[in-house]
């Protein structure tokens, strides 16, 4: 048996609307919106009397982001949203882009809070942005030719 891909990552979140339109702004397309519920989804999860909506989302290259809203039981927050990069746990999520100068204007003409920009050598141009939800996403744009990805 061998690992195949990685398929999707979750992210549970309140505002599933708007979480789902910076996803689609930032480039995701909507694959599909469905409400889940039942024994078998709480039994797979480990949850009882679970009803959830969940919108998944796919990169152009095919890479998922699940969002998921729960309805019951209610979703449990830690800590403040707009958590530091180094809290433990998964922090960001980073896309390969073009144009990262428009892209990030544009984000921000969105509602997405810049948290910091730099250029990684000749290699990369790195910007890091926070969307709904207190979400970090990492934005790479690779400059020059060639090389391997961050």
């Amino acid at each position: 048996m061998t690992l195949k891909r990685m398929d999707n990552v979750l992210i549970v979140v309140d505002d599933l609307e708007a979480t789902k339109a910076f996803f689609i702004e930032l480039g995701l397309k909507l694959e599909g919106e469905t409400t889940v519920d039942g024994p078998l989804v709480g039994q797979l999860i480990g949850l009882k009397d679970v009803r959830a909506t969940l919108a998944m989302l796919r990169t152009p290259d095919g890479q998922g982001i699940e969002l998921d809203k729960f309805h019951t039981p209610n979703a449990i927050r830690f800590g403040p949203v707009n958590q530091p990069v180094n809290t433990l746990g998964i922090r960001r999520i980073m896309f390969a882009v073009d144009g990262i100068d428009a892209l990030v204007a544009r984000m921000r003409a969105h509602g997405a809070e810049i948290i910091g920009e730099m250029q990684y050598g000749d290699s990369y141009r790195l910007a890091y942005i926070r969307g709904p939800e207190g979400i970090i996403v990492g934005l790479a744009e690779q400059l020059g030719g060639g090389g391997a990805g961050v």
